[in-house]
């Protein structure tokens, strides 16, 4: 994973693209944007655009595709959302039907593209204010779970709002709030601290996405927005179609994550 840290964007896409690399992508490019992904039919995509602008947590918007160009302009010149994330989920009617590791035979000419902020990119800031990160010191995917907050609704769209979950010893969860909140196009600081139940999570050792990740004693939960939202809203609204990427494998863009702090 040190290699992979260090690598650049392109360098990494490259690797994806070629089949070469299918896992999470947290810790890799260390300091570049990470997005979230979602595909629509462009009868749809102002629907979730409006969607997005009303739930800037969970979906703020980096970067939308033209109709039928797969390439994400403003976030990776020569990028490929058909290759370019290690692995993908396709939504059918509000169905996971597929999951694939590229978009070779399910791109259409009428989808839109949406790269959606990570919290992946607030890690790095995370990392250098000496806050620990469970699910990169123990190498699996960041949990994620379908809590009882609900989503602003958007012409089809509707549904609630997922969150990720770091656990923070106590003494540091001021610092990891400092920290994320520079940061509101990446969910910026939590959306709660603490009791899960309180956000309708009744089990927090089995999270609806991801992995587990080992609260030990002295830590506390905290959830933040997640770009993983869209997948939870496409199994409530039940659009014909919504392709995504899989929890935890991200597009990695060229901008750095100091290119969206707010000072």
């Amino acid at each position: 994973m040190l290699e992979l840290a260090n690598m650049s964007p392109k360098e990494v896409r490259t690797l994806i693209r070629k089949g070469e690399l299918v896992q999470p992508t947290s810790g890799m490019c260390r300091g570049h944007i990470q997005a979230n992904l979602a595909i629509v039919p462009k009868d749809l995509a102002f629907d979730f655009l409006l969607f997005a602008q009303r739930n800037p947590k969970p979906c703020p918007i980096l970067d939308v595709t033209d109709i039928g160009d797969p390439e994400p302009k403003l976030m990776a010149k020569g990028g490929d959302l058909r290759y370019d994330i290690p692995k993908y989920r396709i939504y059918k009617n509000g169905v996971l039907t597929e999951e694939v590791d590229n978009l070779k035979n399910y791109w259409r000419d009428d989808l839109v593209g949406f790269l959606i902020g990570c919290s992946f990119s607030f890690e790095s800031a995370m990392l250098n204010a000496s806050i620990p990160i469970r699910h990169i010191e123990d190498n699996h995917n960041v949990p994620m779970y379908i809590t009882n907050i609900e989503c602003e609704p958007a012409g089809k769209f509707h549904g609630n709002m997922v969150v990720s979950m770091r656990p923070i010893p106590y003494k540091l969860i001021t610092r990891a709030v400092q920290a994320t909140s520079r940061f509101p196009q990446v969910h910026g600081a939590p959306v709660h601290i603490g009791d899960p139940n309180f956000i309708g999570i009744k089990d927090i050792n089995k999270p609806d996405f991801g992995d587990p990740s080992l609260i030990k004693e002295g830590e506390v939960p905290v959830f933040w927005a997640c770009g993983v939202t869209p997948q939870s809203i496409a199994m409530t609204s039940k659009p014909e179609l919504m392709i995504t990427h899989s929890p935890g494998h991200m597009f990695i863009c060229d901008p750095v994550d100091e290119d969206l702090a707010v000072l």
